[in-house]
């Protein structure tokens, strides 16, 4: 039998409770207990890498890459924009709980820079008033 690495059970239970798209402290001691390692080392997992939270985030999670190709077309216009339109700041959640706002060191859409990418779904050569028209129609879930 294939046993489970943290990393798969960690997707696993932050995709099964999609309402509260974190990792609450109890769900990360299950995958300690189902992996066979210390607690510790399952909230390590979960603090180091970005796809993880261990706190509460809004319904639809952004990520802008701010890496260099994005940074050098624009990518600090589009961040001023998305804090304006949500009312946050990096690392923030809107206050009507639908929108988190997070830094993205890359999303592979150089070509396409700036990009940003909302639940999965990436966008590209962004401008200020584009970002309006996306946050829109995630909210009406188009």
């Amino acid at each position: 039998m294939k046993k489970n690495t943290v990393i798969e059970d960690l997707h696993r239970t932050q995709e099964t409770e999609k309402s509260k798209t974190y990792l609450e402290s109890v769900k990360m001691q299950d995958v300690a207990r189902e992996c066979g390692v210390p607690a510790a080392q399952v909230y390590g997992v979960a603090t180091f890498y970005t796809m993880f939270s261990t706190k509460p985030r809004g319904k639809h999670i952004i990520r802008i890459c701010c890496n260099l190709a994005c940074h050098l077309e624009g990518a600090d216009s589009i961040v001023d924009a998305l804090k304006g339109k949500l009312g946050v700041e990096m690392g923030g959640t809107s206050k009507d709980g639908e929108f988190t706002l997070e830094q993205s060191s890359c999303l592979g859409l150089c070509a396409e820079a700036p990009a940003m990418m909302i639940d999965g779904q990436t966008y590209g050569s962004l401008t200020p008033e584009s970002v309006g028209k996306i946050l829109d129609t995630v909210r009406k879930g188009a």
